[in-house]
């Protein structure tokens, strides 16, 4: 067994960015190049980020870490700090002293921590720590090549005109995350919008390789209304067949829909209700795929 004392705990700083994306890349087993963890480490949009998360290193070398996104939002009329907890990851031999890495993130004070792909273990050990998890139900809908018809409806996934549509909280929220992984499009009908972010992930079937995953509408109502031109553009610009969307994320079951469970999301605070908990600025945002592979493997540590 390793000895414990020659363990050390640190904050995982810009220096260090580089060899814990080699770790990862190493030891997570989910075939991620290092660049792209590298990404995911420095994500685009401006915050004061007290580190990226925590490492633990034997003699110089990195055996385990736990990787933190932080925002600041804007909640209720106040200024609220988020850090999300990311992937964490832990070398076979060190798992007894994993949880150091978990206990130096929550030991920082003032934050509302969201847990968005806890595997059941990390999941079970947050419930211990007062997580509360939230509700993840969700409607599976086909995409299918209908309405015909436009009816006044645009589909907007041009940058520019993007940029050019949208105001306020929600052109805020797109430049924050325009360089992220997620995708994003704008409904137009008449003279209102409706932002909507999403995900291509990873299926589990080859007969469904991709699905999309809905992570935020600004306009629920008027999303509704334009649901289905959104599922059109998806089938027939995308090539995706098949759509996952929480009913808490847009406010209603889409018709024609299967209602499936969701994987486990949770989030720690002081004072913040489910319903202020969104999946912005979160590593839902900043990973190409978060597919199974992902859920699945995050480190039991």
């Amino acid at each position: 067994m390793p000895d414990v004392s020659s363990v050390e705990v640190k904050p995982i700083t810009d220096s260090d960015i580089e060899a814990v994306a080699e770790f990862l890349r190493n030891d997570m087993g989910s075939g991620v190049p290092a660049a792209d963890w590298q990404r995911a480490m420095a994500p685009p949009w401006d915050v004061e980020q007290p580190n990226h998360g925590y490492l633990m290193r034997e003699n110089g070398r990195v055996v385990g870490a736990y990787l933190a996104l932080y925002s600041e939002r804007m909640i209720d009329g106040r200024l609220r700090r988020i850090c999300n907890l990311g992937t964490w990851c832990v070398k076979e031999e060190h798992r007894a002293t994993g949880l150091r890495l978990q206990r130096a993130l929550l030991r920082q004070r003032g934050y509302t921590f969201t847990d968005l792909t806890p595997n059941a273990t990390v999941a079970a050990l947050n419930q211990r720590l007062g997580f509360v998890a939230l509700d993840t139900a969700r409607a599976l809908v086909p995409n299918m090549p209908w309405p015909v018809r436009s009816r006044g409806v645009r589909v907007v996934d041009s940058p520019p005109e993007i940029d050019g549509l949208l105001s306020g909280r929600d052109l805020t929220i797109y430049r924050d995350h325009a360089a992220t992984a997620a995708h994003h499009v704008v409904l137009v009908k008449g003279d209102r919008c409706c932002y909507v972010m999403f995900r291509r992930d990873l299926g589990r079937f080859k007969r469904f390789p991709y699905f999309a995953s809905i992570l935020y509408v600004g306009n629920p109502g008027l999303f509704q209304d334009c649901a289905l031109h959104f599922y059109r553009y998806l089938l027939l610009r995308r090539g995706i067949l098949l759509t996952l969307a929480e009913v808490r994320v847009v406010s209603h079951r889409p018709p024609r829909s299967v209602m499936v469970g969701g994987p486990k999301k949770m989030f720690l605070s002081e004072d913040l209700q489910p319903e202020h908990i969104d999946y912005l600025y979160s590593e839902l945002t900043c990973f190409k795929y978060i597919g199974v592979w992902l859920i699945d493997r995050r480190a039991e540590a």
